[in-house]
């Protein structure tokens, strides 16, 4: 089969397309054949050494969809030729609220979906939603689990809340501004661009800010929500997140699942004087991405910002780089 892999370390354009051997599925295993596969910003990161346990060489993606192409042995269903989607996270563990240690990623250190087949274990395919196309359901899988984590899960979202949704534009911000927009809570978004502010104005966000042209981003961010946002949701840290902390409403709930912008220097004044919680999160576990799939199944559509031939793979991960996107970027294996 052809896959998109990576030999060596040094960024997007060590990504090359070679034929491997088709997998083979074991036991309690399903062969999927994929049609699309999606970039996270986490591909980018491997590429340039800035992700732990890299082994090479090796076939990235964490995100595909396609139809089941084989079982493994003592696996019953779903039938070849069955329409899926593959959840990304493997080995989660029985702890819904925390993940085992023994967890691992799709695409590192296990071979991923950029490639025309990929083996997964049986518990991680999913029946795709008949409302959506190839293209819209592998931009799902590891940017909607996240999403759906932070701002359901761990946020508890409500239409009664206020929703700060800082840098828009990646993966998971959109999906946090599409299901909290589905939820019916009030979501202001904040972004260096002014053109990624407008598309998110059409997907539902309720103000929008340009924290590098808006005289102070926080102070209006805090007037947008009227006094406060009741749920943050955030991936920058840095000095943003500290910002976040000092314009949240009292009893707000603030959850970061990255620091692209480094540590952050918080005052401890802002978290006790206002009983803030302060949550971690990092992917999902199987009820997340169950419960995100259903979200799909009311007709809610993903964010994507382009479908692109998979000999541009490389192209495509430097444009992601650049974070030039909005939403997901597709690849078309097949």
């Amino acid at each position: 089969m052809k896959a998109v892999r990576l030999n060596e370390l040094g960024g997007p354009e060590k990504l090359h397309i070679e034929t491997i051997p088709d997998p083979e599925p074991g036991a309690g295993e399903i062969a999927v054949k994929i049609h699309r596969a999606a970039y996270n910003r986490r591909d980018v990161f491997i590429t340039q050494g800035l992700y732990p346990g890299i082994e090479l060489p090796r076939t990235l993606g964490s995100d595909g969809a396609g139809v089941v192409a084989a079982l493994g042995p003592g696996v019953d269903g779903p039938p070849v030729g069955t329409p899926v989607v593959i959840d990304p996270m493997i080995g989660w563990g029985g702890d819904p609220h925390v993940w085992s240690g023994q967890q691992s990623i799709l695409g590192m250190p296990r071979d991923g979906t950029f490639a025309e087949y990929c083996v997964v274990p049986a518990i991680n395919v999913h029946k795709k939603p008949a409302q959506l196309t190839d293209d819209e359901a592998a931009a799902i899988p590891l940017a909607g689990l996240t999403a759906y984590r932070a701002l359901i899960t761990r946020g508890r979202c409500t239409s009664a809340d206020r929703v700060l949704i800082t840098g828009i534009g990646g993966g998971v911000q959109t999906f946090a501004l599409l299901f909290a927009k589905h939820i019916g809570a009030r979501v202001v978004v904040t972004s260096s661009s002014d053109e990624k502010l407008e598309r998110a104005r059409a997907m539902g966000a309720d103000i929008t800010i340009n924290y590098k042209t808006a005289e102070n981003w926080s102070k209006e961010a805090r007037a947008a929500t009227g006094g406060g946002p009741s749920l943050v949701i955030d991936s920058a840290g840095g000095d943003t997140f500290a910002k976040c902390l000092n314009i949240a409403l009292p009893g707000a709930r603030i959850v970061t699942y990255g620091g692209t912008l480094g540590d952050a220097k918080v005052r401890m004044f802002d978290i006790f004087w206002k009983h803030l919680d302060i949550m971690g999160t990092s992917m999902g576990s199987p009820q997340d991405f169950a419960g995100m799939l259903a979200l799909f199944e009311t007709g809610l559509k993903p964010a994507v910002d382009e479908v692109v031939p998979m000999d541009e793979a490389a192209a495509a991960a430097e444009r992601i780089n650049k974070s030039e996107q909005f939403g997901k970027v597709v690849l078309a294996i097949s």
